[in-house]
């Protein structure tokens, strides 16, 4: 691909918009998919809990949540109104389950301890102020709530050529050490490893990924 067409992938990694957008979404959702899972059943999800995807994309993923436990509420928050809109056509058979809010991407707007779970996939390269974002987290999360955070490790990241634009990459040191920076106290960090066909055409790449479960 070329420069030009490689900064226009990384802008709508980061901020899916109009058709290209839709487009990036479902090859977001197919490339991430296990990342997504992988998160989700680290949360541990039960019954009538509340829970917030920080990032949700298309939301094509919606339905595993839905079947592992009764009586959940979701709330999914994007700063891509291509992505909200998307999610809301997807799923609507959820609509009574599942709330979807355009956001500005710095301040979540809720209310103190709503969540009893949190999770977000492949955003923590675009958060303008890191620590700052944790501590919004921190806010909107239960005393005995669980986050989940899950992103590509610098090393497999660095390798894909989309990334040098606009995308803050980090090692599984750097991310333990920003979140010592926030309010966070205790985190569990879990390393994967899958085979997954590349975002730029049709290779096959080796992922190396990691899945911090933060706790207060």
């Amino acid at each position: 691909m070329e420069k030009e067409e490689l900064k226009i992938l990384a802008q709508n990694l980061a901020n899916p918009q109009g058709e290209k957008g839709i487009e990036i979404g479902e090859m977001m959702n197919a490339t991430n998919i296990s990342m997504t899972l992988e998160s989700i059943r680290t949360l541990l999800i039960e019954d009538n809990q509340q829970i917030l995807e920080i990032g949700h994309g298309n939301a094509g993923h919606l339905k595993n949540i839905f079947g592992l436990a009764k009586n959940l509420k979701y709330t999914g928050i994007d700063i891509s109104e291509t992505m909200h809109n998307e999610a809301k056509r997807l799923n609507k058979e959820f609509e009574n389950q599942a709330d979807f809010i355009l956001y500005e991407g710095k301040k979540l707007p809720f209310q103190d301890r709503t969540f009893d779970k949190i999770f977000t996939v492949n955003t923590v390269y675009f958060w303008e102020n890191p620590v700052e974002f944790l501590n919004e987290v921190y806010r909107v999360l239960k005393d005995d709530g669980t986050f989940v955070l899950t992103f590509g490790q610098r090393e497999f990241m660095e390798k894909l050529p989309f990334t040098a634009f606009d995308f803050t990459l980090y090692n599984n040191n750097e991310m333990e050490e920003l979140i010592s920076k926030s309010h966070f106290k205790r985190m569990k960090t879990s390393e994967k490893e899958e085979q997954i066909k590349s975002k730029t055409g049709g290779e096959t790449i080796h992922r190396i990924y990691t899945i911090l479960t933060i706790k207060k």
